[in-house]
């Protein structure tokens, strides 16, 4: 017995239609919640990944001895938060105290202690080829509704333009921090 009706052949549909269930199983399976794109912040030479579309904002902040603009790119995904800031000093002499100051506000910004950053267990190694000093610190905080929070934040310079790189959440997940820090560079 055939499984066609007489006179009735088996249908001859394009091979794509015969795959077509296995891609919609397989989009169906990806996360949204990760939707990495390319951010390169007018006016440097920093390439980024973030999970997100970030916003940006600029304001002035006192930094290294002197109010200086800071741009800013963030976006909130999966529970966590995720910015690349950075400044244009313009005189090489304020870099040191820029990279002083700003770890030290991260931390306030937690209510953790500044003198964390000198720890050796709150650091961890950057690798940004392009970058003239690169710094990583990590740290164990709350935010302002007192809620435990993780801050990974990178640290890094090229010329005059001070940079961080930072995730926040209750908890930053290895492949996430990897994906983000990894994908920063100065070409």
């Amino acid at each position: 017995m055939s499984l066609f009706p007489a006179g009735r052949a088996p249908c001859r549909c394009p091979s794509w239609v015969a795959i077509l269930p296995l891609v919609v199983l397989a989009l169906s399976a990806c996360s949204p919640t990760f939707n990495w794109r390319e951010l390169r912040p007018q006016g440097t030479p920093l390439q980024a990944l973030m999970p997100c579309k970030p916003e940006h904002a600029s304001r002035s902040v006192p930094l290294a001895g002197a109010a200086t603009d800071m741009h800013l790119h963030s976006c909130d995904t999966g529970g966590l938060s995720f910015a690349i800031a950075w400044v244009e000093l313009g005189d090489a002499a304020r870099v040191d105290a820029a990279l002083a100051e700003w770890p030290r506000a991260s931390l306030a910004s937690l209510r953790v202690a500044p003198d964390v950053v000198d720890s050796p267990a709150a650091r961890w190694d950057v690798r940004l080829a392009g970058a003239s000093v690169a710094r990583g610190l990590a740290a164990q905080g709350t935010d302002p509704q007192g809620q435990s929070v993780q801050m990974r934040a990178a640290y890094f310079v090229r010329g005059t333009q001070v940079f961080q790189a930072a995730i926040y959440g209750p908890t930053v997940p290895a492949e996430v921090s990897t994906t983000f820090f990894e994908a920063l560079q100065l070409p």
